[in-house]
């Protein structure tokens, strides 16, 4: 009787020790599987779209002394006038996305509306009239931002140009009126955010400040020509945007 125990127990062992290793092997065969992660949002690839908002221009011109006094104003002396108004146009450009790390280049054309004018009365009750605007604005720009799934943050930065007049109207006397347009040329910096709302569809908020170079005006009088320094001073502008990002390949992280 106790040979039989002791070989029962044995057995029991044996067994016991066999599904242990069994288990072991199949630990060591079987590992879990990785989380699955959500793709990234892909911001690479041409997007095109519009925007709308308002900016605000500063603008100056100066007597340059060219052609002695005009507008009631002496060589050297002028005047800064700042106006707002609505703008709005096209945006269209290209991503390209390393991990969260975005860059991208961008050209915008824009019309707005930022016009001034007003009568000089610095020597008495004034009779001339000056008048400015600001027409068309464009910008070429280069875009650097990092990602967080659908948000992107981003600077961008690089060249600007806007339409440009000037004219003044001499209402009493003989001294006449005149006005030109010039394209001025400058530089532009600004930052933005876009949210992803769908793979394709991006809309977002942005804020641009340039600045431009002056240009020679010649206001041509009845009887002589009269020239001015002038530009806007800055352009600022903030606007809402919304881009078609056409597709790209998925970025997925895992």
């Amino acid at each position: 009787m106790r040979n039989k125990l002791i070989a029962a127990f044995a057995c029991t062992t044996a067994l016991v020790s066999t599904g242990a290793a069994t288990a072991a092997d199949l630990g060591a065969r079987y590992t879990k599987a990785p989380a699955y992660a959500e793709p990234l949002f892909n911001w690479t690839g041409f997007y095109v779209g519009g925007h709308i908002g308002g900016a605000w221009t500063n603008e100056q011109f100066i007597n340059n002394g060219n052609s002695g006094g005009f507008g009631d104003l002496s060589p050297g002396e002028g005047f800064r006038q700042r106006n707002s108004g609505i703008m709005g146009g096209a945006q269209i450009g290209y991503n390209w996305q390393a991990n969260n790390y975005v860059f991208g280049m961008e050209g915008t054309i824009s019309g707005l509306n930022n016009k001034g004018s007003f009568t000089n009365t610095v020597f008495g009750a004034g009779d001339d009239v000056f008048s400015w605007r600001a027409n068309v604005l464009a910008t070429v720009v280069g875009r650097a931002g990092f990602a967080v799934q659908n948000n992107l943050f981003y600077i961008k930065g690089g060249y600007a140009g806007v339409n440009n007049r000037l004219s003044v109207s001499d209402t009493v006397g003989t001294a006449g009126s005149g006005g030109q347009t010039h394209w001025a040329n400058g530089w532009t910096v600004g930052a933005g955010w876009e949210y992803g709302v769908t793979r394709n569809w991006i809309v977002g908020l942005e804020y641009n400040y340039a600045a431009f170079g002056s240009q020679t005006y010649q206001l041509g009088g009845t009887t002589t020509n009269y020239t001015f320094d002038a530009k806007p001073r800055d352009i600022q502008w903030a606007v809402v945007r919304a881009s078609y990002k056409f597709d790209a390949p998925t970025i997925a992280r895992y």
